[in-house]
């Protein structure tokens, strides 16, 4: 899988901050939430909005008198044929009982501008 050229639909850069993997048309990253362009007047430097049609937020307690438990949080991102198209091990960590562990997934859509890719 290539992948898709710069100017298109789903092109992606690294952000200058931390070097995470986003796509090129972010105007602000969504991992550390610093902002990438500049050119507006000062009221416009919110973050456009983003359509959000998924988040999913949980928690869970390791119960006293369990010991203590491991976890490991992955993403996984499946195509409409559920092929894989992306597995990421986001975090991992250990729990002590009586700890409590809270965790949200969002996915925020943008308008894409350019060509259409396959991704």
């Amino acid at each position: 899988m290539s992948p898709p050229n710069v100017g298109t639909a789903g092109a992606t850069r690294a952000c200058p901050h931390c070097r995470e993997t986003i796509l090129e048309s972010a105007e602000i990253c969504p991992a550390c939430q610093h902002r990438l362009r500049y050119g507006g007047p000062a009221s416009d430097l919110a973050a456009p909005a983003a359509m959000t049609p998924l988040r999913v937020e949980g928690s869970f307690r390791n119960p006293a008198g369990n010991g203590a438990w491991e976890y490991s949080m992955v993403l996984t991102i499946r195509n409409e044929r559920g092929e894989e198209i992306a597995r990421r091990l986001v975090g991992v960590g250990a729990m002590q009982p009586g700890e409590q562990r809270s965790f949200a997934l969002s996915v925020e859509m943008n308008p894409g501008g350019g060509k259409r890719t396959r991704h």
